[in-house]
């Protein structure tokens, strides 16, 4: 297995079962151990993503959103370019984790805890595949609440057979888990003062992504990406 070093740039990319690229998220990386990969952006870090993806997030359009999906099912969708901004992300990520545990921070500390349901990763060269299974848990910066997110657009990506029956097994047993995890705190919940205390090191410039995209139809590529 490839392991990287810390200030190291990883893309993680999300990839269809068709083997097409879905997104792009430049990271850099904090640390690889046989426990989790932990990698962390900026505001500035380069990525890609679905045009109507782009929009949407720029518009607050859920509807958008849903032509995204319904275009996913259909295999009809260009990547455009795209900056993350607003927020610092810190991710940590099992290798055989149907999920990934996200914190979100603002000027004022940490904001929020993400937790995103997607595949397993599987290790590139440039870093690391995955695939969003759309639904997610927002947890509090205190971890006193918690709420799941995007059951509406879920249960859409399950009619359009986006999500198998067998991914659809592998999701409720990842929401099992993470509420355990929460519960009994463990993973990065176990540290959360540490976790609650990290910043972005600003030695670090946002990382890039490597290769130039195609610009999407309808000159959505360069566009600002809001965080999560």
């Amino acid at each position: 297995m490839k392991s990287f070093k810390a200030g190291q740039t990883a893309v993680r990319r999300g990839v269809h079962r068709t083997g097409r690229v879905w997104s792009e998220h430049a990271l850099r990386l904090v640390a690889d151990t046989s426990e989790a990969l932990v990698a962390a952006c900026a505001p500035g870090a380069g990525t890609r993503w679905p045009a109507l993806y782009v929009k949407a997030r720029d518009e607050g359009g859920r509807s958008v959103r849903t032509q995204a999906f319904d275009a996913m099912a259909m295999g009809m969708w260009e990547l455009a370019d795209a900056v993350w901004q607003e927020t610092e992300l810190l991710l940590w990520k099992p290798p055989t984790a149907w999920f990934s545990v996200n914190a979100f921070y603002t000027s004022g500390g940490l904001r929020n805890w993400y937790v995103n349901v997607e595949h397993p990763t599987r290790r590139t060269t440039d870093g690391f595949d995955t695939f969003d299974l759309t639904v997610d848990l927002v947890v509090d910066a205190d971890l006193t609440g918690w709420q799941w997110k995007d059951e509406d657009e879920y249960a859409h990506v399950r009619r359009l057979g986006t999500v198998t029956d067998t991914e659809h097994q592998a999701v409720n047993a990842a929401r099992d888990q993470v509420l355990a995890m929460l519960a009994e705190r463990c993973g990065p919940f176990a540290d959360a003062a540490a976790w609650s205390a990290w910043r972005w090191n600003r030695a670090w410039p946002a990382p890039r992504l490597p290769r130039p995209a195609k610009a999407a139809p309808g000159g959505c590529s360069g566009r600002r990406l809001n965080q999560r």
